[in-house]
């Protein structure tokens, strides 16, 4: 019997620790991913301003798994009806039960030159990027728009912020940052409570926030939205989520059970997950997480009755996802904005909060001496 986890981020991750102790001793287990660390995307908007993170957040997959086989590799078609997977370096890899947890890439959603122009932020390498173009700007005082302002807008937006003063240069006087919204809203999809606190924050950093605004077209100095033309020196996008070129862009619709098909599941940014109350799920790494919890549960249930149920017993009941999280926490640069239940915190609570999901997930896979350093930076 062979199970096969498809890419090791927060859902991959999650879900090959818990096979390990949920799956018999002659299963085999197997992770394809295509580096060989595990890294906490959540955290990356941080290595623009402090580069010195992103050795906090990359994890070595040898560290955190037992006795999951570990494939480096990139995964370049699914067959998810077929169990089999076509690699990179023009091998294939089949399973009895497997589970789809690619990740995401950036939405472009057709826009003229968007692709082109715009810088996205879904790596440390895109980190590392965006603050060497940043740097230039702040030496040659010019304009930064941020297109999204979801979570990892309002992140990406705060931390240039921070990082202009700290280079010397005042915000809007000296160098100037637009976070652009389609949406009325900054941080669209949450409560009104925390959208406004965040708004406030951004605004104290002197980000000029052009909500209500869609962006039409893009040249290489200028963006053309519906309430004009925008210049700007560097372009960072955020603006939206797609699956990965593997499974062709798509992100799967999947119900609470996480069943893709009779023997693939799909979990974290991967999919679209419906849950047990109908409720479509943000894409989350707290989601992706409690979501490899469902399917490591699920995967256990169908390999035992598939190794020792008689041939007329029934197929196993499925457990099923239902979303609940104690709150929200977003970073703008050396603050937060934190909700918890109807409670909406800023300023230092909020810091600590902040640092601590950080640091608290990565004592969760192990990584304790990672999750001291990332607490170290995260409250300097």
């Amino acid at each position: 019997m062979h199970v096969v986890v498809l890419g090791a981020g927060y859902a991959g991750v999650a879900l090959a620790r818990r096979l390990e102790s949920r799956l018999s001793p002659e299963v085999d287990i197997t992770l394809v991913n295509d580096r060989e660390d595990h890294v906490l995307v959540h955290e990356t908007h941080r290595a623009i301003r402090r580069p010195a993170v992103a050795e906090a957040i990359s994890v070595p997959l040898d560290d955190l798994l037992g006795r999951t086989e570990l494939v480096v590799d990139r995964v370049v078609d699914v067959d998810a009806e077929a169990g089999r997977a076509e690699l990179a370096d023009g091998d294939a890899i089949e399973w009895d039960y497997g589970a789809l947890c690619l990740g995401s890439e950036t939405a472009y959603y057709g826009i003229e030159g968007l692709r082109e122009h715009a810088m996205p932020l879904k790596s440390l390498d895109d980190a590392a990027a965006i603050r060497e173009q940043f740097s230039e700007v702040i030496d040659d005082g010019g304009r930064v728009v941020v297109g999204g302002a979801g979570l990892s807008g309002v992140q990406v937006a705060g931390e240039l912020a921070a990082l202009a003063r700290e280079e010397g240069a005042e915000v809007p006087d000296d160098v100037e940052i637009a976070l652009v919204e389609q949406l009325d809203e900054v941080a669209p999809n949450f409560p009104s409570n925390f959208s406004r606190a965040v708004r406030e924050q951004l605004a104290a950093r002197g980000v000029d926030i052009e909500t209500g605004t869609a962006v039409e077209r893009v040249f290489d100095d200028r963006i053309v939205t519906d309430g004009g033309d925008l210049t700007y020196d560097q372009l960072v996008w955020t603006g939206g989520i797609a699956g990965d070129d593997a499974v062709g862009g798509d992100r799967p619709v999947v119900r609470a059970d996480l069943r893709l098909t009779d023997r693939t599941f799909a979990l974290g940014d991967a999919a679209r997950v419906v849950d047990a109350d109908g409720e479509p799920v943000p894409a989350s790494a707290s989601a992706a997480v409690r979501e490899a919890k469902t399917a490591a549960e699920n995967l256990g249930r169908l390999v035992d009755h598939d190794l020792s149920a008689a041939p007329d017993d029934f197929a196993p009941r499925l457990a099923t996802y239902r979303f609940e999280v104690p709150g929200w926490l977003v970073s703008v640069g050396d603050g937060a904005v934190a909700q918890l239940g109807p409670t909406v915190l800023t300023g230092a609570a909020a810091r600590a909060s902040k640092a601590g999901v950080g640091a608290g997930y990565l004592t969760s896979v192990g990584a304790v001496r990672k999750a001291v350093e990332l607490a170290e930076e995260e409250l300097l």
